[in-house]
């Protein structure tokens, strides 16, 4: 089986892979767009899951609390000078992913034919994540979400095993569904 390479991991070879999840969309060549609005729309605060509003409202809470989402000072992304993987993209695709928006923590950093990806960055961690269109053959994909990460410090650690179970039995549970229920109510294959 040949393993497929993304540009994302061009730009981020120093991260970790820290999660990667099948999602319950499946579609043509052309419909890669689609699942990118999806998530695009997707907000914490308004999850379809009461647990996973709640959990992302302690965390905010707990980002307020601790200064941890604080923007006013920047921040570089461990063991680099950046603070940003944008200079690490290619001038190609610089502004293909549009723009950040106030009320989402990821800034975008580009969208190619098959993937996209955005970044966050705060005092726990610098994160990235990536959508990808994965070719099934046939004409047939099917999407995949990734998070890579760099922690920071102790506490990017600490933090990174604390929300592991949170992660795994909780968020990306919720997520995917809310996701596929998307996907099926803009009238596509899930």
């Amino acid at each position: 089986m040949k393993v497929r390479l993304w540009l994302i991991d061009e730009i981020a070879p120093d991260f970790d892979l820290l999660d990667v999840w099948p999602l319950p969309v499946q579609g043509g060549r052309d419909d890669f767009p689609a699942l990118v609005e999806v998530v695009e729309s997707f907000d914490p605060a308004a999850a379809d899951s009461f647990a996973v509003r709640a959990l992302f409202a302690v965390r905010l809470l707990l980002g307020r609390v601790f200064g941890w989402d604080d923007n006013s000072e920047l921040r570089t992304i461990p063991g680099s000078s950046e603070a940003s993987l944008i200079g690490r993209v290619p001038d190609a695709l610089r502004g293909s992913a549009g723009k950040a928006t106030a009320t989402r923590p990821f800034v975008p950093l580009y969208r190619a034919e098959d993937e996209w990806a955005a970044e966050i960055s705060n005092d726990t961690v610098h994160g990235v994540l990536h959508l990808a269109w994965v070719d099934q053959g046939g004409g047939r994909y099917h999407g995949r979400l990734s998070i890579y990460v760099k922690p920071r410090g102790r506490l990017g650690r600490l933090y990174l095993l604390a929300i592991k179970p949170f992660r795994h039995l909780i968020v990306y549970p919720a997520l995917l569904r809310q996701i596929g229920r998307a996907w099926q109510t803009g009238g596509r294959e899930s």
